[in-house]
Order: C-alpha cells, then sequence, then structure tokens
C-alpha cells in the first residue's frame, strides 16, 4: 500500500522567528520512504537537523518577518496491517523494568500521576495486570471523555481531562497514558499521521493524532484510547513523555497561523 503523507502550516509574522520543527517521518519508518523526507519552506530559509533526547528528528529554522510557509509532502509503503493485537501480553514488576523505560513511569507536565494515583488504583487496582488492565483503562477513557475539536486547549493536563470529561485526542492519550503510570505500567507519548483507510465514509478533515505505547513482555505496544480500535496507516512522527516533548512546530514568537493542512491519504 501507498499513503501520500504531508502537511503544509501558512503563518503571518511579526518578527524575524525562531522555530522547531518535528515533522519528519520517525527513523522507525524511514527505509519505508519513496524518495527523501524533506521539508520546504517559502521562502527558502537554512535548515538545521538534529536529533532529540528521545530520538526524534527535529529542525532548526529563522522564519523571517511576514507570510511564511512550512510544508512537507510525501509517500510512504505500509503494509496495510491494523495495528498488531497484544493479547495476553505481560506486566513486569517494576524491579525487572529496563532502565530506559522507568522514565515513562514518572509524572510529566500534562501527566500528572500525583493528583490521578488514588483514583488510578480505585478504578484498576481489581483488573489482571498486563495487557487487559491497559485495555481496560483505554475502554475507561474511551467512555469518559467527550471528543471535539472545539474542546481543545493546549495546557489541559491528564487531571483535568479527568474531571472536565471533553478534549481531544491529546487528552484521551494524555489521561490513558497517566493511569497507566498510576498502574506501574510505562507508557510514552506518540504523535503522527493517522489515515482514515478502513474507516466509513464520510471521512473528516485530515490532521495530526496522539496516542501510547505501553511496554508489556518486553516491548512497546501501540495502543490509542480516542478511536479505541486497530487501525490502518499509522505513521509516527516522534514519541515522548507526552505531548510537552514533541510540539509538531515550535514557535519562539509571536505569530499568527493563517492555514493549516493535513493529509494521510492511500494511492
Amino acid at each position: 500500500m501507498r499513503i501520500s503523507i504531508g502537511c503544509y502550516f501558512e503563518y503571518q509574522l511579526r518578527q524575524i522567528t525562531p522555530m522547531i520543527a518535528l515533522l519528519n517521518v520517525h527513523h522507525s519508518r524511514v527505509d519505508d520512504l519513496e524518495g527523501d523526507d524533506l521539508l520546504e519552506t517559502v521562502p527558502d530559509v537554512a535548515q538545521t537537523p538534529y536529533i532529540d533526547g528521545f530520538g526524534n528528528v527535529c529542525t532548526r529554522l529563522i522564519a523571517p518577518v511576514g507570510k511564511f510557509v512550512l510544508k512537507s509532502d510525501g509517500i510512504i509503503l505500509d503494509d496495510g496491517s491494523e495495528d498488531e493485537d497484544c493479547r495476553d501480553a505481560q506486566q513486569h514488576p517494576i524491579e525487572d523494568l529496563p532502565s530506559d523505560t522507568l522514565v515513562y513511569l514518572l509524572g510529566s507536565r500534562y501527566c500528572d500521576t500525583d493528583l490521578l494515583s488514588n483514583e488510578a488504583w480505585r478504578l484498576f487496582e481489581s483488573t489482571e495486570p498486563g495487557s487487559a488492565r491497559v485495555k481496560a483503562i483505554c475502554d475507561f477513557v474511551h467512555r469518559h471523555i467527550t471528543f471535539g475539536y472545539l474542546e481543545a486547549r493546549a495546557t489541559r493536563t491528564a487531571s483535568e481531562a479527568f474531571h472536565e470529561r471533553r478534549g481531544v485526542c491529546r487528552d484521551f492519550t494524555h489521561l490513558a497514558i497517566a493511569l497507566c503510570r498510576c498502574m506501574n505500567i510505562p507508557a510514552r507519548y506518540c504523535t503522527g499521521y493517522l489515515s482514515d483507510i478502513g474507516e466509513p465514509l464520510p471521512h473528516p478533515s485530515g490532521d495530526f493524532a496522539a496516542w501510547m505505547e505501553v511496554y508489556l513482555s518486553g516491548r512497546w505496544w501501540v495502543f490509542d484510547p480516542r478511536n479505541n480500535s486497530p487501525r490502518i496507516g499509522r505513521i509516527l512522527i516522534a514519541r515522548g513523555r507526552d505531548a510537552a516533548d514533541v510540539p509538531l512546530l515550535q514557535n519562539f514568537g509571536e505569530s499568527d497561523l493563517l492555514e493549516f493542512r493535513v493529509w494521510t491519504e492511500e494511492l
């Protein structure tokens, strides 16, 4: 399966503005790309790539005053399989976890575990440890939060999503991550493209998506509390503790977003 992926950002900038972009496909999927994974800007500006502390490809650039466009357009090969089922995956005792997973047990900017620990144990202490417990958490979050783009708020934490019961995919993901961490299951935040391939029509407008990966039975597994069902065409861009670690485009200055488009379409 060949999937067209890409995005388009158009800004009006009032000052020279440094930016960091996390818009390249994750290194784990680079070999699936047809051609180079390039970011284009109008006007053309110098780009400096680097790898952040989580292994994501980032790009530094400085945008001039005025209208500025940043876009990406490519084709990626995908086997067309749904997300892998991890039925019967086992939860590790904390003392047996690899050291590099421990950071994903700790609270973070949007995953305020200290405020959710008591609720997490009240809700899920009786569930079977492992994939069954993670599934119970995803089922709960999927039912508990009402999705709506008008409910988006950049500052909403997991505990606020729990109490407000509304949000977008990042809020579903932050709450599920926080609840998993409260139950001693390493969980990390993922962002990327997610197609509507195989989903009933009409398809909504394209957007970036958030989901999580949890560490069970010696490896990381995908869980998606927002959609809560296996999906086709999930293209990873970046991973981190939460959304604060992986802003797709970070602007260091005042800016007005004039246009924003994302696409993930089967060719």
